[in-house]
């Protein structure tokens, strides 16, 4: 089921990037970014609310919500940075630049959770490397 999931994210997360390109001609990449950053903040507790995990909050602990918090600070600088980098640049070599998360994120999951290096990882992250480079050079 979760490949179903990653799917529809990869679907949407596309279409995120299409629309956003459409969306901020002649609008500052910062002024987008915070428009979106509201529309995900409505639509987010939407959710919450609606299936009634609000009650939860309480149950947070502090580390939770310390890394809750890094997490939202690291998306909102990544979303400034990639509204930029999108509204001056091409979308189809903006997108793969900022799909190379993949491999920094596998780099940080070794280090950081102290994950399984293993070869099909490594390959995997090379390809991706690869990729990359072709699509943008």
């Amino acid at each position: 089921m979760w490949v179903i999931y990653a799917l529809l994210s990869a679907l949407f997360a596309a279409l995120v990037s299409i629309l956003a390109k459409i969306g901020i001609e002649n609008v500052n990449s910062n002024l987008a970014t915070a428009i979106r950053t509201v529309v995900v903040l409505v639509l987010a507790w939407g959710v919450v609310f609606a299936t009634g995990k609000h009650s939860e909050i309480a149950a947070i602990g502090n580390k939770s919500w310390l890394f809750l918090i890094l997490s939202g600070i690291a998306t909102g600088i990544s979303w400034l940075f990639y509204y930029k980098a999108l509204q001056i640049g091409e979308a189809s070599k903006v997108m793969p630049v900022d799909k190379f998360s993949l491999v920094f994120g596998i780099f940080l999951a070794f280090i950081i959770l102290k994950e399984t290096v293993t070869l099909k990882t490594i390959i995997g992250g090379i390809l991706i490397t690869l990729g990359t480079l072709v699509l943008v050079l």
